[in-house]
């Protein structure tokens, strides 16, 4: 499972020119599942996102918490993040999960970030054609696959 994280002032998602969801400061995740993830990457995951310290204390230095600051979480699902660039010069996204196996990983996902949020998290629609627009806070962008934990 792969996330990319955002740092952002504000994100929203629109589905055929319609808003289905929006949050203040907080972060943006976009989620790639792939066939092998299953609990144990959720859960590695959904605690290092709400413990990592990307926000400024009081000093400027990035050293709280979306916990500590309230901030909200908007969950995007993208199986985009599991493109092959290796050969020619179009991605092949055969290690993202096929929608049997995905959708119930990223409804898990969402449900289990929310529990240790304390708060709902906000979501797009998965497989939907998404516009997902944000103002970058920094930018402050952090990549984090659970099958590499770097």
């Amino acid at each position: 499972m792969r996330l990319l994280i955002q740092r952002v002032r504000e994100a929203a998602v629109h589905i055929d020119g319609q808003k289905i969801s929006s949050i203040g400061e907080g972060m943006l995740l976009l989620v790639g599942i792939e066939e092998a993830d299953n609990e144990e990457d959720i859960g590695f995951l959904c605690k290092k996102t709400v413990n990592l310290r990307i926000f400024d204390d009081g000093k400027g230095v990035m050293n709280r918490s979306v916990l500590e600051t309230g901030g909200d979480i908007l969950v995007v699902s993208q199986f985009t993040l599991h493109a092959s660039t290796k050969k020619g010069n179009r991605p092949s996204y055969l290690r993202a999960a096929k929608p049997d196996i995905s959708i119930p990983l990223y409804e898990q996902f969402c449900s289990t970030l929310s529990e240790m949020l304390l708060k709902p998290v906000a979501t797009g629609e998965f497989g939907a054609d998404m516009q997902v627009s944000l103002v970058n806070d920094g930018p402050v962008t952090i990549w984090i696959d659970s099958k590499n934990r770097e």
